[in-house]
């Protein structure tokens, strides 16, 4: 019962923190940085998913576990990303801003795919995907907090900057908690799984980074823009892939399906921390 209430009330305060962060002025810059919120959905919503999907082609993961990580690909970058890019000196107004894009593009995108990723990774086997359910709840877990947070920043911005870091702090407390929280819950599973996970989460998390900084540079996205790319690109939402897991299986705890967020939840920092300092070499300082 705790975890069924807890894990979905984490992830709104999450997502709650994400909006806490936002002005109407940040969603400003689809018109003023079109070309650099463009690349960075695009990239997030297709080219994740599509990596994803073609390295499952390489390893022999059982179906849920495949599932499951179909499951994080389709998840946005999440609050973690817009740290991680601060800490990294890339564009933070961009990466909020393309975090709060996709995440409310995914309460479309995400149910769509997940039944399509259901029936090509579980086939009979797949529990059955209920659309509109899932694209309700991811309302209410990521819209709806989003944009009460947008409402009290509006409302109180005074007392929302001087309380803003307080609430990201709490905001990555409880995401660690619920990456804990999995991993505890399924915990033999996750010790006779890592080894199997690891290599494909791992070797994800640095191509995409790699990519990210890639396409930016093509594209003639330089400096902190280029590193924002890159990361939103290279980190995923864990949480919100836990969550979605959930809501796939429609049964009480952590299921199988969220191992493989919870797992990417501690590898993404052993791939991205250290990334960062390649990330900033690659693109120089502006």
């Amino acid at each position: 019962m705790l975890i069924d209430v807890g894990l979905p009330l984490s992830l709104a305060f999450i997502m709650f923190s994400l909006g806490y962060g936002l002005t109407l002025a940040d969603f400003g810059r689809v018109i003023t940085m079109p070309r650099a919120v463009v690349v960075g959905v695009c990239l997030q919503v297709v080219a994740v998913p599509a990596l994803a999907y073609l390295a499952l082609m390489l390893f022999d993961l059982p179906p849920a576990m495949a599932f499951g990580v179909m499951l994080l690909s389709f998840c946005p970058g999440g609050v973690t990303s817009n740290i991680l890019t601060k800490l990294a000196g890339g564009t933070v107004a961009l990466s909020i801003t393309l975090t709060a894009i996709v995440s409310l593009m995914s309460v479309l995108t995400v149910p769509i795919l997940v039944a399509w990723a259901a029936t090509r990774f579980l086939g009979a086997a797949a529990p059955e995907v209920d659309v509109t359910r899932i694209a309700l709840s991811m309302v209410a877990i990521t819209v709806v907090p989003v944009a009460l947070g947008l409402v009290v920043r509006a409302l109180a911005a005074e007392f929302a900057i001087r309380t803003e870091g307080l609430v990201s702090l709490i905001a990555t407390v409880l995401f660690v908690l619920v990456v804990v929280v999995a991993l505890v819950s399924n915990w033999q599973l996750f010790v006779t799984s890592i080894a199997m996970l690891g290599p494909i989460l791992i070797g994800l998390n640095a191509l995409l980074l790699v990519l990210g900084m890639f396409c930016a540079r093509v594209l003639g996205l330089t400096g902190s823009d280029g590193l924002c790319i890159s990361i939103e690109m290279g980190v995923q939402n864990a949480a919100l892939g836990i969550a979605v897991a959930g809501l796939v299986a429609q049964t009480g705890g952590i299921p199988e399906f969220a191992i493989p967020a919870a797992v990417y939840g501690i590898t993404m920092y052993i791939v991205t921390v250290p990334g960062m300092f390649v990330l900033r070499a690659g693109f120089g300082r502006d």
